[in-house]
This record gives structure tokens, sequence and C-alpha cells, in this order.
């Protein structure tokens, strides 16, 4: 089965919103065996989507159309679906059900105008929606499929899993299921990585493709089979030979991060971490306190953003900042000894930098970073030039943080 998707939405057009909902639809079509061969986004135009529904009709078997399924006036899915496909709109006495249940339910009185949602293309069933007022659209006719579901992306995901994809089961033919596993790789680039594994990239079943993504390159290994056993069973020996030429640098697979990685070794190692941050501005300690868990290993953070706090509180001296400057290697060494020193814990990280877009110097450009670590009085500093916009060079600083400490502590 061959489906294409159209997203609806003028917000998703200016950007306003990030389309979440297009990469959790793409995957989970790849698990039931559904190829999905195009992604549209359209405004909300009556015309425009109508064209869009016609256009993906000549060409797939299933056509999904996420959003536009509110009562307001831009809400306009169920007219373009109906006026696409030339059938009239008539309302559904279960739909019109469960809106009116909705807001008895929760004792709320119902605007009128929801009771368009309602309204359905001739021949159309409707999929229950347990967490909105809004119903999904499923329909058959000549010989296409076509399913229109909530835009809200926990709505969305609920309709898609309980409700459509059990019921595409029954027009499926395809006895195969599409699997991937994913490999997360730090402290190469993207170049470095597909040199080490060029000759792996031109496999057909399964295939390799390489992902950039903020300060990782991820690898991703799909295969074709009749279920995730056998998926699993084509995966293992490209895996394992990838694991064999970029061990030193795979962290993770699948979910993993690399704050949660790092947290595992240090719960399992029992050791404590502060963090003393000047350029990343409480980033480094914003990732690792989102690992659940994480106060048995994370005691303190300090954002360093002023000398004065560094000299209060981390024990530079006005010799090292006169004589090195507040971005130094001696500074991060510093930092990261006094904040150990501070909290009492076996590790302390300091990372001093320019962040930019201004600031910088010939000497010292914008995208300088110093990190340093201070484990049980050893010590050891990273120098980092790194490039991009503001965030992406703090985003870049914390990646490279966890990339020394999860060295250290898998050595």
């Amino acid at each position: 089965m061959q489906a294409e998707a159209i997203f609806t939405g003028t917000e998703l057009l200016l950007g306003q919103i990030i389309n979440t909902n297009a990469a959790f639809l793409s995957q989970e079509l790849a698990k039931a065996g559904i190829s999905i061969f195009r992604q549209v986004v359209v405004g909300d135009n009556l015309e425009r989507i109508k064209e869009a529904i016609q256009e993906a009709g000549k060409r797939a078997d299933l056509i999904i159309v996420c959003g536009g399924l509110g009562p307001t006036e831009d809400d306009l899915t169920r007219e373009a679906l109906a006026g696409a496909l030339g059938l009239p709109l008539e309302e559904n006495p279960s739909a019109r059900e469960h809106i009116i249940r909705f807001f008895s339910l929760r004792d709320r009185p119902m605007p009128p105008q929801n009771l368009k949602q309602a309204l359905f293309p001739r021949g159309a069933i409707p999929l229950d929606n347990p967490l909105g007022t809004a119903p999904g659209i499923f329909l058959e006719h000549n010989g296409k499929l076509y399913a229109c579901l909530p835009g809200p992306p926990s709505e969305f995901r609920v309709m898609l899993t309980e409700k459509l994809l059990p019921l595409l089961q029954q027009y499926s033919t395809s006895k195969e299921i599409i699997f991937s596993r994913v490999l997360k790789i730090t402290g190469l680039g993207e170049s470095a990585v597909e040199e080490k594994i060029q000759d792996l990239l031109k496999g057909t079943n399964p295939t390799l493709a390489t992902l950039a993504s903020p300060g990782e390159i991820h690898l991703r290994i799909t295969a074709k089979a009749k279920d995730t056993e056998a998926a699993l069973d084509l995966i293992k020996p490209l895996e394992k030979e990838i694991r064999q030429r970029l061990k030193e640098h795979i962290f993770g697979s699948d979910g993993d991060t690399l704050e949660g990685v790092v947290g595992n070794l240090l719960t399992l190692k029992g050791l404590t971490l502060a963090v003393a941050e000047s350029c990343t501005g409480g980033l480094l300690a914003h990732r690792l306190t989102n690992i659940p868990g994480s106060s048995a290993y994370f005691h303190q953070g300090i954002v360093a953003y002023n000398n004065k706090v560094k000299l209060q509180l981390l024990g530079v001296t006005t010799e090292i900042l006169a004589s090195r400057g507040a971005v130094s290697e001696e500074v991060a060494l510093a930092m990261a000894r006094g904040v150990r020193g501070l909290a009492g814990t076996d590790i302390g990280i300091g990372i001093t930098g320019i962040a930019g877009p201004g600031g910088g110097t010939p000497a010292k450009p914008v995208g300088l970073v110093y990190l340093a670590i201070d484990y049980q009085g050893t010590t050891q500093v990273r120098r980092e030039l790194f490039q991009g916009l503001r965030e992406e060079i703090k985003w870049r600083a914390t990646q490279s943080a966890l990339d020394m400490l999860w060295r250290l502590l898998k050595g």
C-alpha cells in the first residue's frame, strides 16, 4: 500500500509551529508496512486542499489528511474532501452524539458551531476521538482510502495508532514491515563517519543512511521483512560491522540521549557531579537534569556569566583573568575545580566561551569554547571552535562537555 499525507494549516507554512505529526506518521506507517512517498503542506484554503487531495488520489492508495477538523471557519478538511470527491456532506448521528456527550461530561455548554464536526462526506465513517471533539473521517471511494485526522498532536497520535492503523490492516496486502535501528555517534563529523562506512552505504536490504543532528551523527539501518524479528536478523550483521568500525564513538541507539547515557554511567559508578557554566548559560545543567533520577548524581549548577561570580564563588583569580582572559583554558580549569570543591562532588565541569554573535576578536573568535573536567583532582581541558548561530554554539558546547564526560566514565 502506497500512502501520501497532506498536512493543512497556514501556521505550518509560516513556520509558527513545528510539524511533529509528520515524523510520527512516517514512523508508524513504516512499522505497519505502508510506504509513504510524499508529504504536502497546504494552507487553510479550500481550493488548494481540494487540489492536493485530488492530486494525491491519482498516485496513492491511501490519502491521509491531517488537521482542519475543528469547528471554525478555517477548518476546511471535511468540505475539501467532499468537494474533491464530488460527494455531499451529511450529518453523522454517532459523530453528533460524540460531540454532545463530550461537552455534557465536562458540564460545559456546547457552542452550536461544534456540530459542524459531525458533517461527513457521504459514505464516510467516524474514527473515535477520546481526547477531543473532532471525530476522524474514514472513507473508501473508487478503490482509494481516505483518512482525515485531527491536528493536535495528542489527538492525532491516539487516533492514528488506536483507530486508523488497526482499521487499515484489513485493506493491506503487504506481508512485510519496515523496521529501523539508529546508531548514535559523538565526536566525529559526518564526512569522517562516511569515510569509515562508505562501502556499507550501497546495500539494498538492509539500507544504511547517515543523518546529521546537532553535535551528533545518526546512522539509520532499515530492513524490510515479514516481522520485527526477521528484520532484526537482517540488521544485526550490518550493525555489528558498524560497531566494530566506530566503537569508540557510538554512545547509544534509537531513543538514547548522550545525557541519559552519561547519567546511567554516573549512577552505575556511584559518582556525583557539579557544573559551572558561562557561555552555555545553564544549558548543560538543564540537559543533565532532564533525565529522571538525576538528583542521585547531579548536585549543583552555577551560571557564572559575570566575572564577579567566577571570582567570588569559583576561585578564579584576578591574575588569571587579567593575564589569560575569561575565555581561556586556565579559567575553565579554575571553574571546574571551584564548582567541584564548592559542591563536594566527585566531578566538576567548567565551560567558558564566546557564543556570539558579538564579542569575538581575531585572537578569540566567536565560537571559541574551553571545557574542563576535574575528576577527583585529575583534570583535562578541551579547546573547541564551533560554527553556527548563538544557540547552535551553546548546544554544541554542552554536547562536547557530555562527550568528554562520557569518554572519561566509560574509559
